[in-house]
Parts: structure tokens; C-alpha cells; sequence
């Protein structure tokens, strides 16, 4: 399952994290984000152990979502070391997230 990231825990769980993050931001009523939540769901289970899947809802977490400029949603951030190095803004298929966490996952 996906983690459930909020303003109190995204340092300990993403910015800390020694593996790297795919962060979706999300909101209940977004349309495209609900049709991408099952791949991040997805996502979650292929990469358990190699990498940290997690969502963030936009609504309830404002100090995240602004912090990192999140103006568009579904936007999915990709951390490593901490550091944003990634941005996927919008619906995509899952296997260019895939491409991208494998990516990562090579760097390292």
C-alpha cells in the first residue's frame, strides 16, 4: 500500500529516506489523479524494498504542497538524498513512472 505522507511526516519518511521517493500529489476530487492512484497503489508492491511510494493530499497537507510549488495535480515529485530530481505533472502511463524509478534506482 502507499504511504500517506502529511506535513508532519514528510522528512522523516521522504526527506530522510535512504532509498529513493515518488511522492503523488493528489486531491479527492481530481478526476486524473483518482485515475492514477492505482498505479501509485501499483507502484507501491513492484518497488516494496527498493524504492518509497507515497501520496500526499493536497487539501489536508497545504504546507507541502507549497513548499515544493505544487500548482497542478496529480503532480508526482521524485526525492533522492532528499532532493527533488524529478517532476511528473499530470496522468501518465504507468510505465514512464516506472522508467523514471528505475532510473533513479540505477544512480544509486
Amino acid at each position: 500500500m502507499a504511504l500517506e505522507f502529511t506535513d508532519t511526516n514528510f522528512d522523516e519518511l521522504v526527506i530522510k529516506s535512504d532509498k529513493p521517493v515518488l511522492v503523488d500529489f493528489w486531491a479527492e476530487w481530481c478526476g486524473p489523479c483518482r485515475m492514477i492512484t492505482p498505479i501509485v497503489v501499483e507502484l507501491s508492491k513492484d518497488f516494496e524494498g527498493k524504492a518509497v511510494i507515497g501520496k500526499v493530499d493536497v487539501d489536508n497537507n497545504q504546507g507541502i504542497t507549497e513548499k515544493y510549488g505544487v500548482r497542478n495535480i496529480p503532480t508526482i515529485l521524485f526525492f533522492k538524498n532528499g532532493q527533488v530530481v524529478d517532476k511528473q505533472v499530470g496522468a501518465v502511463p504507468k510505465q514512464k513512472l516506472v522508467d523514471k524509478l528505475n532510473n533513479l534506482i540505477s544512480q544509486s
